[in-house]
């Protein structure tokens, strides 16, 4: 039983660990071939938006618009790539999942 919890212990630590790294690790979406730019960390957090200025026309805020939300997108999509990366692997070990520990929370 001892050896289970020391397990949990360790899952714990790196999963802690995990959440740390994600919260620094810094994401890229692009659209538009890149006029406009999205930078946000793995965990979700926006840290930037780059707009090129010769798409920003008052008269058609539409694509900018449109762009806008692909970036987004973009990002997110990354975002979600680094957080199965780095969690996948603890979150399945800890999970009710076949040789998983079952433990309520995780």
């Amino acid at each position: 039983m001892s050896m289970i919890l020391q397990q949990a212990q360790k899952m714990q630590e790196q999963l802690v660990a995990a959440q740390q790294e994600l919260q620094v690790t810094e994401v890229t979406g692009q659209a538009g071939n890149g006029l406009v730019e999205i930078i946000m960390t793995a965990a979700g957090e926006i840290r930037n938006v780059k707009i090129d200025p010769k798409i920003v026309d008052p008269d058609d805020v539409e694509t900018l618009q449109d762009l806008l939300v692909g970036a987004f997108q973009d990002a997110s999509a990354a975002a979600q790539q680094e957080q199965a990366q780095k969690m996948g692997p603890l979150a399945g070990g800890l999970g009710g999942g076949a040789g998983g520990l079952g433990l309520p929370g995780f």
